[in-house]
């Protein structure tokens, strides 16, 4: 085969995509798509999500909550409760998802505001 044909084959993504799957368009397509309608929501209290890497063989997303989130007490249920269970729920080969929250003084919009001492 030649090289070109198989990276022209290759999704294209702004992060990191490990791994090779027979299905590894799809896959990338399906996990972007699926950010693509979190993001507002997170967006909406001034936070951001953003995806770091996907191992699309072993089933791994790496994630991390910027903006406001980052001054949230709630950010890592956030990730453990929502993200993390709405990616497993949708995409039956995500097996792990991993999160990190990048700290911030910003302070969201919505329902809950830190309280500053």
């Amino acid at each position: 085969m030649n090289p070109a044909d198989t990276a022209a084959s290759e999704p294209r993504a702004d992060f990191e995509i490990r791994g090779r799957h027979p299905d590894s368009e799809r896959r990338v397509t399906d996990l972007q798509e699926i950010i693509d309608v979190i993001r507002p929501v997170i967006a909406a209290d001034g936070g951001e999500v953003r995806l770091l890497s996907v191992d699309i063989e072993a089933g791994i997303v790496t994630l991390q909550l910027a903006g406001a989130c980052g001054s949230c007490a709630v950010s890592s249920a956030t990730l453990n409760q929502g993200i993390d269970r709405i990616l497993h729920d949708r995409l039956d080969w995500v097996t792990t998802v991993v999160g990190s929250v990048e700290e911030s003084d910003a302070t969201g919009f919505g329902g809950w505001t830190p309280m500053k001492s």
